[in-house]
This record gives structure tokens, C-alpha cells and sequence, in this order.
């Protein structure tokens, strides 16, 4: 198992083949928002303030190939407004197919940041700057689309958080199949769940989507196929733009609430007890999913569903979340 990390070192060798090429996107990088590397477009017709954002993580790059996508197209808002943001530039700009898992971060996790107090504080990262910078731009957004991918195969996951209007709001876009309602991670808050976003009483509303597997085709497919659905479900864009790219039957989806985030408490002596992917629906109540040092991890009921298991097996870190698929 590899070392908890220091510096922002991430040291987990690539298993998987890189499919995906990394766009170049210092084309972008002025913005024209007055953020770098933000773009932000005004229909003068009133509608929502959609953003789309990608590169959180910076070796996540299927978010990347959808924004860059968008803007070749020349993507224009027939309602509201439209933003499109690059945001953990500093990771991205290492982003070495030879090393792909190193350039998660810079310094630290870019989305476990999102809460006033880590905020407005006194620690000091290449994130934190990052966050501080795009802060006030992200305050007027209305929906969010956030894009992300995952470490290991496993089916296509969006993350809805646990009120109803993110589960609406993973209708609405269509895809994917399977909807995971979650309260995200004991170590840090996340964009998705920023402010108004996870507030029932906001009528912000986002989801984060979990593409694939970080280098696999289809999570750049995907990517942008749900970035378009996105678009068309808030009228953001027509029906025409994207063409047949997002045209495809809506899946009949499956909803899955977290009931537990496995948080690893041992000093590097965390083991799976099989090398569990994502998704998997463990049949038996009592069977055995790791252990914790010297604690035993079980399953807490049947069809325990398994979402996310992580490489990064770290003290404080999530190893795994399980969920009940909701009727």
C-alpha cells in the first residue's frame, strides 16, 4: 500500500492504459471573466447561471476534453447565463501520461476545500489560492455540472448529495444509469456541496458525475454527452446544438443512498479483503470488505452496494462508501 502523503506527493503506480489524450488548454487561459482560465457568457435573456466545471482534480481529464469541446463549437447560452471552468490549473499543467496518478493535486485535495472555514482561514496551498480566486465567481451560479472520473473501472456514477433537488436535478440530465445520494467525506467539503448547493432551502442545485475510469474513451464520451444533456435540460443551449452526440435513450436509473463512508483510521494498514472495482452488490449482510489495522470492516446489511473503493489508503482518507439501492 502506498505512503500516506507528503508535500502533495501522490506515489500509485498506473494499472490502466491511458486512452485519453490531454488537451492543451493553455489557448484558454485568459478567460474572459476576469478569472483565469474561467469563461462565462450572458444570453441578455433570462435563465439560469449554468456552470460547467472540470480539472478539479487535475489528472481528471475527460472534464477537460468536454470544455474544450464546448468552446470549439463555440458554444453560446440561448437563456441565462453559461460559465465553463478549468480549476485546479497548477495539477493539470504536470499532468504526465507516464505518471498519470501523480497530479491529482499540487499540494492537497482541490475538493475537500469547499466549506467557510477552510475558506476564509489561514492555511495556504496552491489549491487554496486556486479556490479563493474562483470563489466569488462560483457564489452567483445557479446549477452545476462538475466532472470528474475514478481510479479504478467501474460503472459511470453520478453524485447527487443526499437532498432531493440533486436527485431531481440527475434526472433531469438523464445519465448516468446509476444516481448515488452521498454526504461526501469526513476529510474536507466539496464543490458539489459548496454553500446553496447542498442548502434544501436554496434553489441552487449540482451533481458531480464520475465519468469512468480516469483513461478509459468512454469517459471523455461520456463527459461530453452529460455536459450537453446538461445544457439542453436547463434550456441553456437548443436542442440542435451537439447535434446527435447526447441523443441516445435515457437509461431507466437506479438510486443508491450512502449509508456509511468507510474512513480509514489505521496508519497505513489498510487492506480490501478482495480488489473490489465499484459497484458491486455484496449479497450478504456480515461479509467481510476489508480490514482497518485490527478491526474487521462488514458488510452492514444484503445488496450492500460498494461505490468508489480508493487507492489512496491513507489515515483520514475514504477508502470506500456503501449504499442501499433505494426502490
Amino acid at each position: 500500500m502506498s505512503a500516506s502523503p507528503t508535500a502533495g506527493a501522490i506515489e500509485i503506480p498506473n494499472e490502466y492504459p491511458v486512452e485519453l489524450t490531454a488537451p492543451d488548454i493553455t489557448p484558454y487561459a485568459a478567460g474572459n471573466s476576469g478569472t483565469p482560465y474561467i469563461w462565462s457568457f450572458d444570453s441578455g435573456v433570462p435563465g439560469p447561471h449554468v456552470m460547467i466545471s472540470a480539472l478539479v482534480h487535475g489528472n481528471e481529464i475527460c472534464g477537460a476534453i468536454a470544455l474544450d469541446w464546448l468552446l470549439r463549437e463555440d458554444v453560446r447560452p440561448v437563456a441565462g447565463r453559461l460559465s465553463l471552468g478549468f480549476i485546479n490549473i497548477d495539477a493539470y499543467s504536470r499532468f504526465d501520461p507516464q505518471d498519470p496518478n501523480a497530479t491529482r493535486w499540487a499540494d492537497e485535495d482541490f475538493n475537500r476545500l469547499w466549506s467557510d472555514e477552510v475558506l476564509t482561514g489561514d492555511r495556504d496551498s496552491s489549491e487554496l489560492r486556486r479556490a479563493r480566486e474562483i470563489r466569488p465567481f462560483m457564489d452567483p451560479v445557479d446549477i452545476l455540472l462538475d466532472i470528474h472520473s475514478m481510479q479504478r473501472p467501474s460503472p459511470p456514477f453520478m453524485m447527487a448529495g443526499m437532498r432531493a433537488k440533486g436527485r431531481d436535478l440527475a434526472r433531469q440530465v438523464g445519465v448516468p444509469e446509476i444516481v448515488i445520494s452521498d454526504q461526501g467525506h469526513a476529510a474536507g467539503v466539496r464543490l458539489r456541496d459548496y454553500a446553496g448547493f447542498s442548502d434544501p432551502d436554496s434553489p441552487k442545485n449540482a451533481v458531480l458525475i464520475e465519468c469512468g475510469q480516469h483513461w478509459e474513451k468512454a469517459a471523455g464520451d461520456l463527459a461530453i454527452e452529460s455536459s450537453l444533456r446538461m445544457l439542453r435540460s436547463q434550456g441553456t443551449v437548443s436542442d440542435d446544438f451537439g447535434g446527435d452526440l447526447a441523443r441516445g435513450a435515457t437509461p431507466k436509473q437506479t438510486f443508491v443512498e450512502v449509508t456509511q463512508a468507510i474512513t480509514v483510521q489505521s496508519e497505513n494498514d489498510f487492506t480490501f479483503a478482495r480488489p473490489f472495482t465499484g459497484g458491486e452488490i455484496i449479497p450478504e449482510k456480515g461479509t467481510l470488505l476489508a480490514h482497518d489495522g485490527g478491526e474487521e470492516i462488514l458488510t452492514p446489511y444484503d445488496k450492500c452496494f460498494l461505490v468508489m473503493p480508493s487507492m489512496r489508503l491513507w489515515r483520514g482518507q475514504t477508502a470506500v462508501r456503501l449504499g442501499r439501492i433505494l426502490d
